[in-house]
């Protein structure tokens, strides 16, 4: 598969893709992960891989692991820690157990009921009990929160979460998207601004996959005006984001910065958005990426080249100096997220 194919759609081998998320499943298992949006992200994407894989133990695997996390205590509710939601849902949807409904609804209580927010009701990124960042958005709140607000809303058929969920993005839109289509990584109300003013690749990979995801998720999603800005905001974004992949299928961790490095967990949350959105214009790029993101799934299942864990840094060297020898929970989720996009456009 080569960037000069003509564009008749995705290419990709389904054994090589099945063979690469095996991997990266059970090598994720083995990482220690504890209750925390790391953890989340991941196991997020095991309950993709088992879904679009039919392998049911992934899904026995991550039960198992949330089991013991549960009978060893939770933490305090934060914004980043709602993120284990995510497994919390398909848990229960496949079990029926109320043990893993009890606690999703402890964390949609804090999200709507407890947790700060600003403005006309923008929640604040939080990472602790503590006002972490005060009066401050950030794009990785859309995954954590916004995303789960809108599963469960749509699940429970529960339209206060919904408008919730819609209005998350429609702030972090009018706050974080720039002119050209790129997002911001945050902002902050107190100094109205952005801050470092960086077009961080992560943050990107979050507004994109979880705003490909309204759409084809959400019923009747034309009847909510909310959607109309967020349809419109994708594929503002998209458009822009196209024209910054590099030559070898990936996004850079600043995106529009030559001299950053490129960056795995990004570029799989970008194309993943790309493959759901399903605009055939972005099928050479969707290809490109499905090479690029394959060639850094090491043989024992560990996704290389993720950056650590990254706040709002002080300029654009905070962003170049992130280390990323390390394996990553959010990089192993989003690369299962993206095959599992891909995997699941065949149907």
């Amino acid at each position: 598969m080569s960037g000069n194919e003509p564009n008749t759609g995705l290419g990709f081998d389904r054994e090589e893709l099945f063979g690469a998320m095996d991997r990266i499943v059970k090598r994720t298992m083995q990482m220690d992960l504890t209750w925390e949006w790391p953890c989340g992200v991941a196991y997020y994407g095991i309950c993709r891989a088992a879904q679009a894989s039919g392998q049911d133990e992934y899904l026995e695997m991550v039960k198992e692991r949330v089991d013991e996390l549960i009978s060893l205590g939770l933490p305090g509710l934060n914004v980043n820690t709602c993120a284990m939601g995510h497994c919390l849902l398909d848990l229960y949807r496949k079990t029926g157990d109320r043990k893993y409904s009890g606690i999703l609804d402890s964390q949609i209580d804090y999200l709507e009921n407890k947790a700060l927010r600003f403005g006309d009701g923008v929640l604040q990124h939080t990472v602790s009990d503590d006002n972490d960042f005060p009066e401050q958005c950030w794009a990785d709140t859309l995954f954590m929160a916004a995303y789960l607000l809108l599963r469960v809303g749509i699940e429970r058929r529960d339209e206060t979460l919904i408008s919730d969920a819609l209005k998350q993005w429609y702030w972090h839109i009018l706050y974080l998207q720039d002119k050209n289509g790129l997002f911001f990584h945050g902002y902050s109300n107190v100094k109205k601004s952005h801050m470092s003013g960086i077009h961080w690749g992560r943050a990107n990979a979050w507004a994109a996959y979880t705003m490909s995801h309204v759409k084809p998720d959400l019923p009747g999603w034309y009847l909510y005006p909310e959607c109309m800005d967020i349809c419109g905001s994708l594929d503002l974004q998209l458009s822009a984001l196209k024209m910054y992949q590099t030559e070898n299928g990936l996004w850079r961790t600043i995106i529009d910065d030559p001299e950053s490095y490129e960056e795995v967990s990004a570029s799989a949350g970008i194309a993943a958005a790309m493959t759901i959105s399903g605009n055939p214009l972005h099928y050479k790029y969707v290809n490109r990426a499905i090479e690029g993101v394959l060639k850094n799934v090491a043989p024992d299942g560990t996704v290389e080249n993720v950056s650590g864990g990254t706040a709002v840094m002080r300029d654009a060297d905070g962003y170049r100096g992130v280390t990323r020898r390390w394996i990553q929970g959010w990089g192993q989720g989003l690369a299962l997220a993206f095959f599992s996009a891909v995997i699941g456009s065949e149907t």
